[in-house]
């Protein structure tokens, strides 16, 4: 896939999630391969052109994490320039205009979906975004509130007509919780609507459900969110098994895995930014144990990133005994710093 001049090698992209999609699960999933572009969580536009990116917790990467695109939240016009130019600072590989968070929060602020809700604003604002970077331009939406092919119809060509490379569409309705079925149906009527690739969103938990998603929506591609955090290997198993991408299987030794993210929030965060981001890590990444809401309970009551993974080891032992040892060995260079 190709947007504007970013070329894809994959067209798998990773969903922006609050708490969730940071410099550690993004190196963790480039280990396992398959992810065509990457994503930071969700960034705030009124704050981001005072924010230290080297030690802000949302900012923080590497130069192996590419190509990344950087999701904003936008509530008003002003925002768009100055944010826009601090991406460019940041070296920003793509941005992504946030109008489908449907947490209240956000909606009350005046941002994410409930901007669908305004498309004049909605105008106005990717103008302003298109005027100010030559960068793809993306923008991520849900159905909106009620189902409504002229109010969707009308809101996706009007994207494109003001300068939107690609659309991702989270196939719910706005007040649709994540345990709802999602309306991959929908995907395919807006990609019949548009000429800018179409990505599909929404309960995309293994290989069966990217295949059955792709046949029902005819989307572009794909975008993974939650099941990244469940199997950060998903990205690769669906590169392999839909796409045929030349990616090499890895034998998954799941407290590795565990032990090479706890390694990246040491590597990369200040102490008291480590346990909460791995507290929810292990929310989603115990699901892979048929007792794994014993591991997650454990880890969300530890008081230390020393405590949570002796947690997490015993759980281990009584589970997965085999990987320890190779789990150990992998966080053998940063063991000093688990106490912090």
């Amino acid at each position: 896939m190709k947007i504007k001049e970013l070329q894809i090698a994959v067209p798998l992209l990773l969903a922006p999630m609050a708490g969730l999609t940071h410099s550690a699960l993004r190196a963790l999933l480039l280990q396992f391969g398959g992810v065509g572009l990457l994503s930071t969580e969700m960034l705030a536009a009124r704050k981001l052109p005072v924010e230290n990116e080297h030690i802000s917790p949302f900012l923080i990467r590497t130069e192996q994490e590419r190509p990344l695109s950087y999701q904003l939240l936008v509530r008003g016009i002003e925002e768009v320039a100055p944010a826009i130019e601090a991406l460019h600072r940041l070296q920003a590989d793509a941005i992504d205009i946030n109008l489908g968070c449907p947490a209240p929060k956000v909606r009350r602020s005046g941002g994410g979906s409930s901007l669908m809700e305004h498309p004049d604003l909605v105008q106005e604002i990717i103008m302003m975004a298109r005027k100010n970077t030559t960068l793809p331009l993306t923008a991520k939406i849900r159905l909106g509130e009620t189902f409504s092919e002229e109010q969707l119809q009308n809101f996706c060509q009007m994207l494109e007509g003001e300068g939107i490379d690609l659309l991702t569409v989270h196939a719910r309705l706005r007040k649709e919780a994540f345990c709802r079925k999602p309306h991959w149906e929908w995907v395919a009527k807006v990609k019949e609507w548009v000429n800018v690739p179409v990505i599909a969103n929404g309960s995309i938990f293994s290989v069966a459900d990217a295949k059955k998603c792709l046949h029902i929506s005819n989307a572009d591609g794909l975008m993974i969110g939650r099941g990244a955090a469940f199997t950060p290997w998903l990205f690769a198993e669906i590169a392999r098994e839909v796409y045929r991408a030349d990616i090499p299987k890895v034998k998954i030794c799941l407290p590795a895995v565990y032990a090479d993210f706890v390694a990246a929030l040491v590597q990369r965060f200040v102490p008291e930014r480590r346990l909460g981001r791995l507290k929810e890590f292990t929310h989603y990444f115990a699901e892979n144990y048929f007792f794994g809401h014993t591991l997650a309970c454990e880890v969300q009551g530890a008081g230390s990133l020393d405590q949570a993974w002796k947690k997490a080891c015993s759980f281990f032992q009584r589970n997965d005994a085999e990987g320890v040892a190779e789990a150990e060995q992998r966080l053998a260079g940063v063991t000093e710093s688990l106490g912090q």
